[in-house]
């Protein structure tokens, strides 16, 4: 009997795409790092345009103009400046989260669709990100030397509390979800939850080819709003039973090994990082974006200031949180490994991600850009996986 190679059976698996499916995908990964450069220069652009035109130090002054209202200052400018960024950024927007994808055949979603959806996104968005704001200018008010380092727990508090809302109140708005139906899908996963310890009531399908082409699944929520929720578009590409075992099993790693809950506190840490050089990199970028106006860190009409800096600093700060991912990741996949045993359905799903991540990047490439383990790596692990524990015939 031949001994199993996984190096050849890993190369077997890539080979199931042919080569021009891989040029696509590569370019299309490529172009997408291009794109957090530009994105950036963008960003930069519109909040350099919203300094110029004054429109936010007109609104501080004109709530002000009686009394001091720095709370509802800090929240109506805070959701004017989110609104009006989002509506400057628009053709951007289009260009790289629609246009983009469609030319690559990543959606099917009509112009209008998305366009509506973005609207409720960004009507959602404008309030949440207006009351952390909000909150956040109040500790610059009450502790102005310390204030970067308390927003650390704001930040901490903001994540956690997103992360219990948003698949109760948030993703059911855009998508649709349904329990797994009966029948031997449901059944094994349900198998799968309970001899782990994972709460076998809340697994779901939603229908996100509506948004989305691309074959996945998510755990999103904390506590008793954790759930798995799998993309049909898994089952409109023919996912059996071992690569539902394998993927739900990567997904309930992410559960029983609270992955969302340390990347959410070394988020916070990140954040006091970012906020410290907020704190003194404020006053040099308002004067280099002429923003005369703006009286200091504690005004909210310097909101385009901080988005400057904020966004370069996320730019040159990837590095070090798509690492944090992929690590989750990567034991997202030794658990699914490791207690369901199915390095064969987790490697047929995963050739069906190459599409939108290109298999085999180079390692500086990956270390830069990459918030998964490259496929091809991700492969060759279940395969070496498959060697070191054949399943019994």
């Amino acid at each position: 009997m031949a001994l199993f190679d996984p190096a050849a059976a890993t190369a077997a698996y890539l080979a199931q795409l042919p080569p021009e499916a891989h040029a696509k995908a590569t370019a299309y990964t490529q172009g997408g790092h291009w794109l957090l450069l530009w994105g950036f220069v963008v960003s930069a652009l519109v909040s350099v345009l919203i300094v110029r035109w004054g429109v936010l130090v007109v609104l501080r002054r004109r709530l002000e103009r009686r009394k001091a209202r720095p709370v509802l200052v800090s929240l109506v400018v805070g959701v004017v400046y989110l609104l009006v960024d989002s509506v400057l950024s628009l053709p951007w927007s289009i260009y790289a989260d629609w246009w983009r994808q469609k030319q690559y055949g990543l959606t099917s979603q009509a112009f209008a669709g998305w366009l509506g959806e973005q609207a409720i996104s960004t009507a959602i968005g404008a309030v949440l990100f207006g009351l952390f704001l909000t909150a956040l200018y109040a500790l610059i008010r009450k502790a102005p030397r310390s204030w970067w380092l308390w927003s650390g727990g704001l930040t901490a508090v903001f994540i956690t509390v997103m992360m219990v809302l948003a698949p109760i109140y948030i993703e059911p708005i855009f998508n649709r979800y349904t329990p797994a139906p009966a029948g031997p899908v449901r059944d094994q996963v349900v198998a799968m939850a309970r001899a782990n310890g994972i709460p076998a009531d809340k697994i779901f399908v939603y229908d996100g080819s509506k948004q989305s082409n691309a074959y996945t699944a998510n755990v999103s929520g904390l506590f008793g709003s954790a759930r798995v929720a799998m993309s049909d578009t898994m089952f409109k590409q023919g996912a059996d039973l071992a690569e539902v075992r394998g993927v739900v099993g990567h997904e309930m790693g992410h559960y029983a090994h609270h992955h969302a809950l340390w990347i959410a506190g070394v988020m916070s840490l990140l954040a006091i990082v970012a906020f410290f050089l907020v704190d003194r990199l404020f006053a040099p970028v308002a004067a280099l974006m002429s923003a005369e106006t703006v009286r200091g860190l504690a005004d909210p009409a310097g909101l385009p200031v901080l988005a400057v800096i904020l966004g370069l600093l996320g730019l040159l700060g990837q590095p070090v949180t798509n690492s944090l991912i992929r690590i989750a990741e990567s034991d997202a996949d030794h658990y699914s490994l490791v207690h369901f045993n199915e390095p064969d359905g987790l490697s047929k799903a995963l050739v069906k991600t190459i599409e939108y991540r290109a298999a085999t990047p180079g390692r500086l490439e990956e270390i830069l850009f990459y918030d998964h383990p490259a496929v091809g790596n991700r492969i060759r692990r279940a395969m070496d996986w498959k060697a070191a524990h054949p399943k019994a015939d």
